[in-house]
């Protein structure tokens, strides 16, 4: 080049294009692109292998409560324990305490609230002045889960005990030493409703939930 412009020393300067900084990043996003899928496929891969999936889907399903129609029968409550009626149960009251007239006031006090009354009279000589509690309620094996907790509802605090050779269903109220009263009529009611009432079967749960 002649003129002013002149090139000195041994070196040319190299004139190289701009770098093209778009296709470098093109190319990174299709690289981490490709890297994801081919990670994703081989999780797939290997749950249909290992069945991981149908295993995780059936457990949780064993968990969940089945539905159905209706109302699910675990739901509904039991039927009421079969009892017998005050009415239907005769009961000897016998006095085992050292205060006079306490089995007759009993008695009568029983036969109000519906309940029939069989003898009247002092303890046997195996109870008589021997019981330290509010009374023993005695009767047959039979009674054990009718007539009995049905007459307990009235003596919260006394003992239930069955005869054996008992032969016939009447029930005994023996009076303790500790016997303070009957239960009042209102409370007595309501133990014998809660003893009649339908009970709530329990859900079974299934280990591993």
């Amino acid at each position: 080049m002649g003129g002013k412009y002149r090139i000195t020393g041994g070196k040319y300067p190299r004139m190289r294009p701009a770098r093209r900084r778009g296709r470098l990043a093109f190319l990174s996003v299709a690289c981490a692109t490709a890297l994801g899928l081919l990670g994703w496929g081989t999780l797939q891969l290997i749950d249909v292998f290992t069945g991981g999936d149908q295993a995780s889907a059936a457990s949780a399903a064993d968990c969940r409560p089945a539905r159905a129609a209706g109302p699910s029968p675990s739901a509904s409550p039991s039927p009421a324990v079969a009892v017998p009626k005050p009415g239907q149960i005769t009961v000897n009251v016998y006095n085992a305490t050292t205060r006079s007239g306490l089995a007759q006031q009993t008695a009568d006090e029983l036969k109000k609230r519906g309940f029939r009354i069989g003898e009247v009279t002092n303890a046997p000589e195996e109870f008589d002045k021997k019981l330290d509690g509010a009374g023993v309620l005695l009767g047959p094996a039979a009674a054990d889960k009718a007539a009995l907790p049905v007459l307990g509802t009235q003596l919260p605090g006394a003992e239930a005990r069955t005869d054996a050779k008992r032969e016939d269903a009447t029930v005994d109220l023996i009076i303790g030493n500790g016997f303070k009263g009957l239960a009042r009529p209102a409370d007595a009611d309501a133990a014998l409703a809660e003893l009649t009432a339908p009970r709530p079967t329990p859900t079974p749960v299934k280990k591993g939930c």
